[in-house]
């Protein structure tokens, strides 16, 4: 599982690296060492975390508003069965479901703590993998 960088968490909860590395020294989400010894955040970790946070959010935090069409997150649950899967993520304050072919989910390897792009047309979801 991909480990992320503090910048690229804070950026998917909708946060500054300050404050997750303020949740880091309070026990609240887990570190690791990543590449260079730097402080990193595991991806499973992280989409636990996200999930935790949207079901009970801060004080004072936004958890209502507008969004543009392309929304960057973290994919937090996929559930399949024989032809369909259910992915969830987590885009800051705002939870995505999706529901694609199950060969879709495979194909671009969607699991808890993969960092995924929702582009969202009135009704119609697509997730994708952003581009390194």
């Amino acid at each position: 599982m991909p480990n992320l960088r503090i910048s690229e968490a804070a950026a998917l909860l909708g946060v500054s690296d300050d404050t997750v590395r303020r949740w880091v020294e309070q026990g609240r989400l887990p570190s690791v060492q990543g590449g260079g010894g730097r402080m990193a955040i595991d991806g499973r970790e992280l989409a636990a975390f996200a999930q935790q946070l949207a079901e009970s959010p801060e004080p004072g935090t936004t958890t209502a508003a507008s969004a543009r069409n392309r929304m960057r997150g973290i994919v937090t649950r996929v559930v399949k069965d024989g032809v369909m899967a259910q992915v969830e993520m987590q885009a800051g304050p705002f939870r995505v479901v999706s529901l694609m072919s199950r060969e879709a989910a495979d194909d671009l390897g969607l699991e808890p703590g993969v960092v995924a792009v929702a582009s969202i047309k009135s009704t119609h979801v697509v997730v994708e993998i952003p581009e390194a």
